[in-house]
């Protein structure tokens, strides 16, 4: 049967509008969310209609101060805040596919580098702080976390060459127990510090000849004055000196 003109033209018209539906399905689309007159969002979709990110202007000055980026997932995978409104995004939050807060990234110093980490487990508990204290854009100090939020362990670079050259380790209540150095810069340590108290230094080990040995012990009573020196002169595990205190 030859189509009418009436059935023809609703078949156009409806063409005419999937055409236009379809278009409309990708691109970038302005919402004004809190009816003030004022944009305030901007949804980003690709040609099949999937979110990939929306951009917000929560302080209402004209400048984004959050992009949510969906990539076509249900909920965002990163999260990107400008924390001083300056215009410039300076924090970065980044998510699993389900939606758990894996690192957050930030310009703690708002000068336009990342120089802070903070690393989440399950639990949206840090596990891992990480800095960039002489700001040459690679993380020099590692602070790791129990999971009551206690400092377990600090690891330093300190000197910057992009290798852990001291370590700091915790008890109970963050109370310093130790501090371990690496004086020749190797990746090894080789001093030893051990304390009381966090501040009573009682006993430094000493690795002469670096091979991850101590033949060399100092003890210090609790005025911190050292009373008693161990020595292993020929590296063989023996001690052959002990010099006391007079």
């Amino acid at each position: 049967m030859a189509m009418t003109r009436i059935s023809r033209r609703l078949f156009l018209s409806g063409f005419f509008l999937l055409s236009l539906t379809s278009l409309a399905e990708s691109g970038v689309f302005p919402v004004d969310s809190d009816f003030d007159g004022k944009l305030d969002q901007w949804q980003h979709k690709s040609e099949s209609g999937q979110l990939l990110k929306v951009e917000y202007d929560k302080n209402g000055d004209g400048k984004i101060d959050q992009i949510d980026v969906f990539e076509g997932h249900e909920r965002p995978l990163r999260v990107e805040l400008d924390r001083n409104l300056d215009g410039t995004l300076d924090q970065v939050q980044h998510y699993s596919k389900s939606f758990t807060l894996e690192y957050v990234e930030k310009d703690s110093k708002f000068s336009g580098m990342i120089d802070w980490r903070e690393i989440y487990d399950a639990n949206n508990k840090v596990t891992r702080l990480e800095t960039d204290e002489n700001q040459n854009g690679r993380m020099d100090v590692f602070q790791y976390f129990s999971e009551n939020g206690q400092i377990k362990r600090v690891e330093y670079d300190t000197s910057h060459d992009g290798n852990i050259d001291r370590w700091e380790y915790f008890g109970g209540g963050e109370i310093l127990e130790s501090v371990h150095f690496d004086t020749n810069h190797d990746k090894n340590p080789d001093q030893w510090q051990y304390f009381n108290n966090s501040t009573q230094l009682i006993r430094v080990e000493h690795d002469s000849n670096f091979d991850s040995k101590a033949d060399r012990w100092e003890y210090f009573d609790e005025y911190g004055n050292l009373e008693r020196v161990d020595l292993d002169k020929d590296y063989d595990g023996k001690l052959d000196i002990i010099k006391r205190k007079e």
